[in-house]
This record gives C-alpha cells, sequence and structure tokens, in this order.
C-alpha cells in the first residue's frame, strides 16, 4: 500500500480505532451484533481463513445469497486480502447464476442453502471454481463457513491500493449478454462519502438495510453508514409489516429503496399508527404522490438521483423538494457533460447523452477490452442514458438512447433485446418488440407486443410462464399484446418507434 493509498480494509482498521465497541452490524433475523471492532477482528480471522484456502490478491469471490453478517464480512475480507467480490443476483435463474459466475471465474464460491442445488446444477460450466462454501450458519451440502473462522487470525498482507479492483456487478443484458462492471475500492469510498455528505449521515443514524448487497444502492449505503459510523440494520428480505416494526423500535433514519417499498411501508403505518418519524432521510426512485406522502408523515426528506453501477450508483443527487422531477445537481466530484450523437456539447436545455468523468467512474467491464474503448471513448464515461440540464444547473433525465433501451421494473435492469430473444425462442412467435408501460406497482413495467407466425395461438399466460421458466422472473412481461402484424421499416425492420406509438399506452 503507499504513501497516498486508502481502501475498504484501511476504513475498517479506521473505524475500529474510531467507534470501538460502537454496534456497527445488528442481524435483525437471529438478533446477532458486532462492534466496529469485533468487525475487524472477525474480517482478520476470515482474511486469514480465506488466505489459507488459497485465495491471493486479485481472485474473485462469487456469492450467492441474501443479505447476512457473513456477506458482510466477505467484503472486508476480500479488501484485506486484495481479492475481487463478485456478488450474483440471486433473483436469476441457475443458468443465468452460472453464466455470470463463469464470466469472471471465481476462485470460491459462497452460497445459501437455498441456492446450491441451483449451483450444483452448473458447476460443470464453472471449471475455475476450487472450492464452495455455505454463506452464514444456514447449513447445507457446501463446505462450513464457521471453519474459516477457526484458522486464526494473522494473514499475510497485501499490497492493495486504492485503484485496485474490489467488486464486479454484472449489468443488465445489453445485446443479450450481462457485463461484468469492476468498480475499486476508491470507487466505493467515494460513493460512501457522497452519500455521508448529502443525506448527512452521523454516527448516531440507524441504516435499515433493505436492498440486495449485489446491488450498488444497497451495497453503498450499507457501506456509507459503516462509513460515517453508522448502525447497519440489516434483514436478510423485505416485509413490510417488519420494517415498519423496526422504524418504530430501533429509530431507524435512513434508507434506500425502489418502489413498491416505500408505498408498503407508508401502507402498513397507516394500518398500525406506528411512529415512523424517524425515518429522516429515503432516497431512490419513487412517484411524487409516495414522496409527498411519505414527507407529510415523517417530515423527512426525499432524496432523487441519477446513476447507475457504471458510476458506483450516483452521478447526480439531491433533494426532491429543491426541483421535484429532476434527478438532482451533479455530485461534488463529478463531471457531466451532455453531448450529441457525435459526442459534441449540446446547449444548455437540449437533451443530450449522459456522460460522466470523475471518482465515482468505474475501471471497466471484465474482460471487454472493446467495449471499455467505446464506453470511455474521449476521456469520458458514456452511459447511453440521456438527460437535460435547466438553468439552475439541475439535471433531467430523458431516458435511454435507442441502442440501450432499458426498462426498471421496481429499480431492477432489464434489457428490451434480453426478453425478446427469450420470447422469439418460443415455437409460435414470429416477432416480438418488448418496451416499458408505466406500472402502478412498480412505477414500470415490462410490455410484450407478439405477432404470432400462421396457423399458431398462444395465450398471455403461458408466454409469461415459458419467458418466467428461461431468465429471472422479474424480466418475464406484466403485460402481452398479440397483433396481427407489426409495421416496418422499409428496410425491413420493425417499426419500434410506431410500435410504441400504437401499443405503449396505460395496460
Amino acid at each position: 500500500m503507499g504513501l497516498y493509498d486508502f481502501t475498504f480494509y484501511d476504513l475498517i482498521t479506521r473505524n475500529a480505532g474510531a467507534f470501538g465497541a460502537k454496534e456497527a452490524w445488528h442481524e435483525v433475523d437471529d438478533g446477532r451484533t458486532l462492534s466496529f471492532s469485533e468487525y475487524r477482528e472477525r474480517v482478520n480471522r476470515l482474511a486469514c481463513g480465506l488466505q489459507k484456502s488459497g485465495v491471493r490478491k486479485g481472485d474473485r469471490i462469487g456469492v450467492v445469497g441474501k443479505n447476512s453478517l457473513e456477506y458482510f464480512l466477505l467484503y472486508g475480507a476480500a479488501a484485506a486480502l486484495g481479492a475481487i467480490m463478485l456478488p450474483i443476483n440471486w433473483r436469476l435463474s441457475a443458468e443465468e447464476m452460472g453464466y455470470n459466475l463463469n464470466d469472471c471465474q471465481p476462485k470460491l464460491v459462497f452460497a445459501d442453502k437455498e441456492f446450491q442445488e441451483g449451483i450444483n446444477g452448473v458447476k460443470r460450466k464453472l471449471p475455475t471454481v476450487e472450492k464452495y462454501f455455505n454463506l452464514g450458519r444456514s447449513g447445507g451440502r457446501f463446505s462450513d463457513f464457521q471453519g474459516l473462522l477457526d484458522q486464526g487470525d494473522v494473514f499475510d498482507p497485501e499490497e492493495v491500493h486504492t485503484d485496485d479492483g474490489f467488486v464486479i456487478i454484472h449489468t443488465a443484458a445489453v445485446a443479450g449478454k450481462p457485463r461484468g462492471a469492476l468498480l475499486s475500492h476508491g470507487n466505493v469510498l467515494c460513493a460512501d462519502i457522497h452519500f455521508d455528505y448529502l443525506c448527512h449521515l452521523m454516527p448516531q443514524d440507524v441504516h435499515l438495510n433493505i436492498l440486495p448487497l449485489f446491488h450498488v444502492g444497497g451495497l453503498f449505503l450499507a457501506t456509507a453508514s459503516f462509513h460515517a459510523g453508522a448502525l447497519n440494520l440489516n434483514v436478510s428480505k423485505f416485509d413490510a409489516v417488519q420494517a415498519v416494526r423496526l422504524i418504530s423500535e430501533k429509530k431507524v433514519s435512513v434508507l434506500i429503496e425502489f418502489p413498491p417499498i416505500l408505498s408498503s411501508i407508508l401502507e402498513e403505518h397507516e394500518k398500525t399508527g406506528a411512529d415512523i418519524r424517524s425515518l429522516r432521510a429515503v432516497a431512490g426512485l419513487e412517484s411524487p404522490e409516495t414522496i409527498e406522502k411519505y414527507q407529510k408523515i415523517t417530515g423527512g426528506v426525499f432524496y432523487v438521483l441519477y446513476g447507475q453501477t457504471e458510476t458506483s450508483c450516483l452521478a447526480a443527487f439531491g433533494p426532491y423538494n429543491d426541483r421535484p422531477g429532476a434527478a438532482g445537481r451533479v455530485l461534488p466530484l463529478a463531471q457531466v457533460r451532455l453531448v450529441d450523437d457525435y459526442d459534441r456539447p449540446v446547449p444548455l436545455g437540449t437533451i443530450g447523452e449522459i456522460t460522466v468523468k470523475g471518482p465515482m467512474v468505474f475501471k471497466g467491464y471484465w474482460g471487454l477490452p472493446e467495449d471499455n474503448a467505446y464506453t470511455f471513448r474521449d476521456g469520458w464515461h458514456h452511459t447511453g442514458d440521456q438527460g437535460r440540464f435547466d438553468e439552475d444547473g439541475f439535471l433531467w433525465y430523458a431516458g435511454r438512447k435507442a441502442e440501450k433501451e432499458l426498462i426498471k421494473p421496481g429499480g431492477e435492469n432489464v434489457y428490451p433485446a434480453e426478453v425478446e430473444k427469450t420470447i422469439l425462442e418460443h415455437p409460435a412467435v414470429l416477432q416480438t418488440v418488448v418496451f416499458g408501460v408505466p406500472d402502478p406497482k412498480w412505477k414500470e413495467g415490462i410490455k410484450a407486443v407478439c405477432q404470432l407466425k400462421e396457423g399458431q395461438s398462444l395465450d398471455e399466460q403461458e408466454l409469461k410462464d415459458f419467458v418466467g421458466a428461461r431468465i429471472a422472473r422479474y424480466k418475464k412481461p406484466q403485460y402481452v399484446e398479440f397483433v396481427a402484424e407489426l409495421p416496418m421499416l422499409e428496410n425491413g425492420t420493425i417499426d419500434r418507434a410506431k410500435v410504441k406509438e400504437l401499443y405503449g399506452g396505460n395496460p
């Protein structure tokens, strides 16, 4: 480690000294707690066990599981060794999990008991994995997690730098294949500092850890809370009844969410009358109605944002009330420039592609040098998103570029190309177009407009089940419409804009 380096493990060491016996983590499911000094001690033991299992700097560690103390310990131990975490979305199908794991060639894989059968089914496709471990204390077919903690607490230190890779998070499947975005220690710490500064996080805060640790939002608000010396109150899955009880009893003050989490909490509050006024800060994507209801009930602040995995979750951020409908102002340590199709800056008020520069920009897509060269052209990260700036410096999101169209049901990223590819595997379907439509529960829903082959028949539920059996169920269409024919352009391709015009109204 150099004179000017600082890693996530250095933060762990710093906080053990700064906060000591203060509670850092509370596992709601079983009541376990760790102080900041105990967390460092447990991380050191796990790092020792991982090192004795063959983990070296740069090795990848795959993880498939719900949020848990063991999951967060793995982040710490990987940081200590300079290893790279590879968290996998457990909502994916087994085949999709296998693809993402193999894409980054991990040495070890940790999995909850409930996902081990699926992992066993794709082991043949994971030639680099040397050992499989249970994640946590849930048991299962894999090697015992506790055994790694019993190997001692002294590990051989590695030369780990701020710019070294720390975590790979796969993005949605553009052109049918997910890409692993490599984030550095510096990326994580930059996100922490921005959340801490902009949300005014302090040691007395309590973060309800709802979003999964495989998601940048869940991971970075957990690390930001840890960074600030606040308490992470962890749940393995979201339940509105439990969430309201915890907010009331534990005085939860901050969380990050995607629809319909906040609306579910507010509905449960109205049923029980529980006091949730401690919830002073919520960040995420929400409808104006839900945001305003939350702020009226609690007196708290809802923070809006623009970002993506590749920008360490954030590029713009701010209170909703500052400019309702906007995504906030550019981060203190970021540059954002809007450009046209020829990468020329556009005039103020004009829509252009959002490009970003700064310490929050990821290191690149794992193993994809050509994609990286294109994405980072001219020294800017090209997001594929569009936006405009108003005269006061607020960024307004204006959708994806046509080449990178994206649907976000409940905060998940879904590329139409992947869903379309799966639908076209059905023998009855000739052509299809998939796009996002307004949805009252998920904010944005997935709609498929399909033209069947001559003489074929298919019903809506059958197609949904077909898609849900092949890719993650959150990617299957909520709405399906069958049409006699799809409008075509003169070049013989589907006129996607016309399809959306004709069939893109409220379902």
